[in-house]
């Protein structure tokens, strides 16, 4: 009968099928012969010893046991065309998991979204990483998959408890992501081929009969005695629905002003916000895997750390392996950064948001903005970043030790940053308190992470949309507005997910609690 087994072994064994079945039929002391299929469920790197293993849970088939491969297929999907209608406003991961959601439940989504579609916005990052043009409606954030689609397609959450985590992987499978995902400690997609993934979805979302709206921007909400009754578009156009989804990400901050206009109410919420530091690739693997090169079969070292400063978190957020960092403001007159990794990770330098736990006592200077407090807070950093580096999309930079000498770097070599960089010392970027913090946080990473302090490494700033700055507050149970009934707040713009994978659990739960009111 098969056997349930969790084992650990060398790089090159995890590398190789032929290689993992000879170890397994070593290990039950039969002939290879006598191992019909090891299916791996999770695989992880264990580093903490100068011999890194790789951890495997698997399941090894017998000879003569039944084993039968099933393959991951999408669900039966029905014609939605004459279906009640829902709005869901925003195609980033939790509007498009709530459309398909919709649909699963017979249900008719009416996306909107502000953005053009993947291909389209190629030509609008091009003009922020070479002409320091930004589109307001279309970049690294607003677009068809929202900000996860040009920036990385990171799987890993520990959002385990809120939902389905592996009927979202799953799903993604279904619309053609590489299996390894299911196995992985950390999956990822791959910002080269997410887009084709999101294409897909769009087009089953449409060949069901729902509806699609590219550079289609919601300019007014209808609302009437506390309830939801559509939206209103910037072409003037009015749509209605009973219940609309708002699903437009941490960035759409439009959104979060009209509805502070509209008196529908909010609230402030702490987020994070710092630099993203970029090393060579090449001594991360070194620190990571304390060894002089890494093995062919080895990944690009990712990194994780958290230290306590002056009673604040100070930690490593987004980190991206053999990757770029990218310009990501929404609006001229800012700079903002992020990064991402291609699916092999293999380019030269390793980067990661290096970020501080923010309070709400630190926007009291912008308390007169209420709810917005803490946006208007984010905002001034990306604008005084801005206008530091020439008023351009080049970025504010500075070498890592530097930095923590209060020091201007004499000179700063080229980066994975496209658009460039200029020299600034960081502290005229960041108040007083925050870049106090982040002196004496460095200096403790690297301590915890020996040759991780070096003046190889180049800070960008500023890392700043690491979450909402604003939570758009809803009903424990329902899940619709505490103020206004029929509005859904959803996923990473309302505050209540934190990346692809809890945004698409969050997305999927809001079409659930819809679908059972409409279709009672």
């Amino acid at each position: 009968m098969p056997r349930e087994l969790q084992i650990q072994v060398s790089p090159e064994i995890a590398a190789n099928a032929t290689l993992l079945h000879e170890h397994v039929a070593k290990l039950f002391q039969v002939s290879l012969l006598e191992i019909q299929k090891v299916v791996v469920h999770k695989r992880s790197i264990d580093a903490r010893q100068k011999a890194i293993k790789f951890n495997i849970k698997a399941t090894v088939y017998f000879l003569g046991d039944d084993y039968i491969a099933t393959p991951i297929l999408l669900p039966e999907y029905q014609d939605v065309s004459f279906a009640q209608e829902v709005i869901v406003v925003g195609a980033g991961p939790a509007g498009l998991f709530a459309a398909l959601q919709l649909i699963e439940l017979g249900l008719k989504p009416i996306v909107i979204e502000r953005g053009k579609d993947v291909r389209g916005r190629r030509r609008d990052l091009k003009a922020i990483n070479v002409d320091h043009i930004v589109n307001e409606d279309s970049n690294y954030c607003f677009g068809e998959g929202g900000a996860g689609t040009y920036s990385d397609g990171k799987l890993y959450t520990r959002s385990k408890k809120r939902g389905d985590v592996d009927r979202i992987l799953k799903l993604l499978v279904g619309f053609g992501a590489t299996p390894d995902i299911l196995v992985e400690a950390h999956p990822h997609i791959g910002t080269n081929k997410l887009p084709q993934i999101i294409q897909d979805i769009r087009e089953k979302i449409i060949s069901c009969g729902g509806q699609v709206l590219f550079e289609t921007r919601v300019t007014d909400f209808v609302i009437k005695d506390n309830e939801i009754h559509g939206i209103v578009t910037q072409k003037g156009d009015t749509i209605a629905a009973q219940k609309v989804i708002l699903a437009t990400g941490h960035s759409a901050r439009d959104i979060f002003e009209l509805l502070d206009r509209k008196k529908v109410y909010l609230e402030a919420k702490p987020f994070a916000l710092g630099v993203r530091a970029e090393h060579p690739q090449e001594l991360i693997d070194q620190i990571q895997y304390s060894c002089d090169f890494r093995g062919e079969h080895l990944p690009p070292a990712p990194y994780s750390i958290v230290k306590q400063v002056n009673g604040r978190g100070m930690y490593s957020f987004c980190m991206c392996p053999g990757g770029v960092i990218a310009p990501c403001a929404t609006s001229p007159g800012e700079v903002v950064t992020n990064g991402w990794s291609p699916s092999k990770r293999d380019q030269a330098t390793a980067n990661s948001g290096i970020v501080v736990e923010l309070k709400l006592e630190d926007f009291k200077p912008f308390a007169h903005y209420g709810a917005l407090a803490g946006m208007e807070f984010q905002k001034s950093i990306e604008q005084k970043a801005w206008r530091l580096a020439g008023e351009t999309q080049k970025v504010p930079a500075q070498r890592m030790i530097d930095f923590t000498q209060n020091k201007v770097s004499a000179s700063i070599p080229k980066t994975s940053y496209v658009p460039g960089t200029t020299s600034v010392e960081m502290g005229e970027v960041f108040p007083g308190f925050l870049s106090q913090i982040m002196r004496q946080g460095f200096v403790e990473f690297g301590k915890s992470m020996r040759g991780y302090m070096t003046n190889d490494a180049i800070l960008h700033a500023p890392e700043s949309r690491t979450s909402s700055p604003v939570r758009i507050p809803r009903d424990f149970e329902s899940l619709e507005h505490v103020q206004i009934k029929g509005l859904y707040p959803c996923g990473e713009g309302a505050g209540y997910a934190g990346g692809i994978i809890s945004a698409a659990i969050d997305g999927e739960k809001c079409a659930l609690k819809i679908a059972e009111i409409l279709l009672k």
